[in-house]
């Protein structure tokens, strides 16, 4: 276990690379209750919060939701959040835990005081069943005739007589659902999960390593307010025509976001410095691991733009040089997050 955001949080149970190939073969849950969640809701929400976030909101419809970002002035990204629709004016907004009170400052104020917007973190239990099994274990808890929602969409039901959120995102490159529900029944919906055979409990250990395979930015290492989500390799994500904070801050590009692929098990880890062959340093590493799934290391890395298409680099670690070349996302093909359900 280890403190984060104000909770104990699971680092591993049986083990990181156990729990990893689990959810890769079957269905792993996660504890995701430190998140924060936001609710926001009254005539004129959807024109305010689209002047706040990345995201177009124009075309988000009831049942849906979508990944972006909440910048600062300068561009820089304060933090990674997903937004759902839940109907015409009304949003829940989903934020990491480390920033949650900070995250809900800067909207508020940026938000007409007119409209309700409400931390919800409290009281809203959220639990992530992720693996190329979960929507059999989810026909298990919500009956054999339940649907699954299509990739970032959302289903409102309930369960035992509790409202309960079904999503379909993931941070894992897996086929897998997200429950929001009251945080007084979330133990309750954890032990049914957990009844399953098909299922195992899943630390934050394995979380990551599970990310970094997809190539999935974290944020407070490949996410930071020193680098805008273009330099982080988002910049398609942002089509929207219509103003918002940081807007204007994003055609600097001093920076890419570079997947790297080291061989072996000797792994880059954050603030190792990245160089050319020639030991020019060009970068540094934010995210780096050990890849279960494929057997060797992987790294995310900032590098200066103007090198960020290079194909070899060398990762200064603290017990020598380690030879990387930069390779595309995801590092892992083979997740099935986008699988057609029938």
């Amino acid at each position: 276990m280890a403190a984060f955001a104000g909770f104990d949080m699971p680092i591993q149970y049986e083990g990181i690379i156990a729990e990893h190939a689990h959810t890769r073969q079957f269905a792993g849950i996660f504890d995701i209750c430190h998140m924060g969640e936001f609710s926001l809701r009254g005539t004129g929400a959807k024109d305010a919060l689209n002047a706040v976030v990345t995201q177009d909101l124009d075309t988000l419809a009831p049942g849906k939701c979508r990944y972006g970002f909440l910048l600062n002035a300068d561009g820089g990204v304060q933090d990674d959040l997903i937004i759902y629709c839940l109907a015409d004016d009304e949003y829940m907004l989903v934020v990491n835990g480390a920033c949650e009170a900070g995250d809900f400052a800067h909207i508020k104020s940026q938000l007409p005081a007119a409209l309700a917007f409400t931390n919800i973190s409290e009281e809203t239990g959220k639990i992530d069943l992720q693996g190329p099994k979960a929507f059999d274990v989810l026909k298990h808890l919500l009956g054999q005739d339940c649907v699954s929602p299509g990739y970032f969409n959302f289903t409102r039901t309930r369960w035992q007589g509790c409202d309960l959120i079904v999503s379909r995102t993931g941070y894992t490159g897996e086929l897998g659902y997200e429950f929001y529900i009251d945080a007084a029944k979330a133990a309750a919906l954890w032990e049914a999960l957990i009844a399953d055979p098909l299922v195992k409990p899943v630390g934050l250990g394995a979380r990551d390593t599970l990310r970094l395979e997809m190539g999935y930015p974290l944020y407070g290492q490949d996410l930071d307010t020193a680098h805008t989500p273009v330099e982080a390799g988002f910049g398609a994500l942002i089509t929207k025509q219509k103003p918002f904070t940081g807007k204007n801050a994003l055609d600097t590009v001093r920076e890419r976001l570079t997947p790297l692929v080291l061989e072996g098990r000797r792994s880059a880890r954050h603030y190792d410095a990245v160089h050319l062959p020639d030991g020019t340093k060009v970068g540094m590493v934010t995210s780096g691991s050990f890849a279960p799934s494929l057997g060797h290391c992987v790294a995310l890395a900032y590098v200066e733009a103007n090198y960020a298409e290079a194909d070899e680099f060398l990762v200064r670690t603290q017990r020598g040089d380690l030879a990387a070349r930069r390779s595309a996302l995801p590092f892992n093909p083979n997740g099935t997050a986008r699988r057609k359900l029938a």
